[in-house]
């Protein structure tokens, strides 16, 4: 697989990303080519303002100036991979104000932590039709709580086809990211997610010049996808790392002792280079926090991955005072949106070098890249 986005593949979607184009060849490259800008990775979609993963968040995103949107991809009972964040749904539809479902609540244990919830591997697709996307987080978002119970789950499928529409009409290349959950445990009970996503991807045309870049917790998935994917020249692996001390899923699954900080190490960084183009962990592993809530010095985690031949994204900035360092806090409520606050933090982890970022606000991620004040 080349590492890179092709050219052809950008140019059939209009103005590019700001991308740099590889040449040809089957062997990953010692380093990746950085692209002009810094991705903006829209979370979920714009799901600060709009219930995540519906048409509306990544409608709202996609006008705010994301490259790339984000579709979680969990499969249904049928085999069908739709977009929500987890298989639980029990905080993101209306699912417990549907008491033909009652029964369907039942207590699992995924990737390690004990859930309680409906999930939608319970589900045909035609039955979660019959739900609509709420707001998690309403008590911090009410402005996405007022759209609760209008927009209805979507499909992988539907989620391509309305990129490809809105990159048609706005003449400018929009890329997806889409991150495969619980791989391990989606496998355990006879649905194998990389095959019902594999399948999609053999199916639909668009996805041959779309620029994609697939993101997981888990390593086994990525290196296969990485083989699977061969020769395609528009589609990048995305590493993700969650806490150090956390083992990913199935390594634990395994009885493994690798864990997410072992990764990081400069060996560590060296073999997922081997598979992946990108490394992602969260921001405050590459600045973090000092007892005081503010930032430290950064780490040298993105020259590390940079030395590696890797590209570094990160997940996940949030426009509220809670979950913005206390650098860039204003005097309001805590639960309260700070856009300013959450601009010039964005460029300060910006200062760091990095490839891409998450946000849950593509509006403010768009203003920390591109606007000087």
């Amino acid at each position: 697989m080349t590492a890179g986005f092709s050219r052809r593949g950008m140019m059939a979607m209009g103005a590019g990303l700001g991308m740099a184009v590889l040449a040809g060849g089957s062997a990953l490259a010692a380093a990746r080519p950085r692209p002009a800008k810094p991705l903006l990775l829209a979370h979920r979609g714009c799901s600060a303002l709009r219930p995540e993963h519906t048409l509306a968040s990544y409608a709202k995103a996609i006008a705010d100036g994301a490259d790339f949107i984000e579709p979680d991809l969990v499969a249904t009972k049928d085999g069908v991979l739709v977009a929500r964040h987890e298989n639980n749904i029990a905080e993101t539809t209306d699912v417990a104000a549907h008491p033909a479902f009652a029964a369907r609540k039942a207590v699992k244990v995924i990737d390690g932590e004990k859930l309680e919830g409906w999930f939608t591997e319970d589900f045909t697709l035609a039955e979660l039709k019959t739900l609509r996307a709420k707001e998690r987080l309403g008590a911090l978002r009410p402005e996405s709580m007022g759209y609760d119970g209008q927009f209805q789950i979507v499909t992988f499928e539907e989620v391509i086809d309305f990129v490809a529409a809105e990159a048609a009409a706005r003449g400018r290349a929009i890329g997806i990211i889409p991150e495969i959950k619980h791989s391990t445990y989606f496998n355990g009970i006879g649905l194998p997610v990389e095959d019902l996503f594999l399948a999609r991807v053999k199916a639909t045309r668009v996805l041959a010049t779309m620029p994609m870049i697939v993101q997981s917790f888990e390593i086994a998935n990525l290196k296969r996808l990485r083989t699977m994917l061969a020769g395609m020249a528009n589609v990048q692996l995305m590493q993700l790392i969650d806490d150090d001390a956390q083992r990913p899923a199935d390594v634990a699954a395994v009885d493994g002792a690798l864990t997410y900080g072992a990764m990081l190490t400069p060996a560590g960084l060296a073999e997922i280079a081997g598979y992946a183009d990108w490394v992602a962990p969260a921001t405050r592993r590459i600045i973090p926090l000092g007892a005081d809530g503010r930032l430290v010095a950064p780490t040298s985690l993105v020259e590390d991955a940079h030395k590696a031949g890797l590209l570094v994204g990160t997940w996940t900035f949030r426009p509220e005072n809670t979950f913005i360092a206390g650098d860039f806090r204003d005097r309001g409520d805590a639960k309260a949106r700070n856009p300013e606050g959450s601009v010039r933090e964005i460029r300060r982890y910006l200062q760091t070098g990095l490839d891409g970022f998450f946000t849950d606000d593509p509006a403010l991620g768009y203003r920390a890249l591109h606007v000087s004040r």
